[in-house]
C-alpha cells in the first residue's frame, strides 16, 4: 500500500466525485467473488468506488480497511458506506497524479 499526497487526494476526489459504486459489498462481506471483482475493477479503472452494506461504522471501517491492504489500494476518502479506492496500474496507468 503507499501514501497519497493531499494534492493527489483532492485531484481524485474531484475525478471520482461524478462516478458511481462499482462494486457493492452485500450482506455476505467480503467473499473471494466480491474480493476478484474489486481487484478486476482496480486493474481496469484505477479509481473506483465500492459500497459497503455493513449497518455497523466499526464493521464498515474494517471491511474497507481489509479491501485496502488485500488490493493493495490506497484509501482516497470514505463517506458512509461509499468507499473510494485508488491502485496504479502500472502496465497502462489510466489516472494521472499531480
Amino acid at each position: 500500500m503507499f501514501a497519497l499526497t493531499n494534492a493527489q487526494k483532492r485531484h481524485l476526489k474531484s475525478l471520482a466525485h461524478h462516478r458511481k459504486p462499482v462494486v457493492i459489498v452485500g450482506e455476505a462481506g467480503l467473499t473471494p467473488a466480491v474480493m476478484h471483482e474489486i481487484l478486476l475493477a482496480l486493474d481496469h479503472h484505477e479509481l473506483i468506488k465500492i459500497r459497503v452494506n455493513a449497518e455497523d461504522r466499526d464493521a464498515r471501517e474494517a471491511m474497507v480497511a481489509e479491501v485496502c491492504a488485500t488490493a493493495e489500494a490506497a484509501l482516497v476518502q470514505r463517506v458512509g458506506h461509499i468507499a473510494t479506492l485508488f491502485r496504479r496500474n502500472a502496465e497502462t496507468p489510466r489516472v494521472d497524479l499531480p
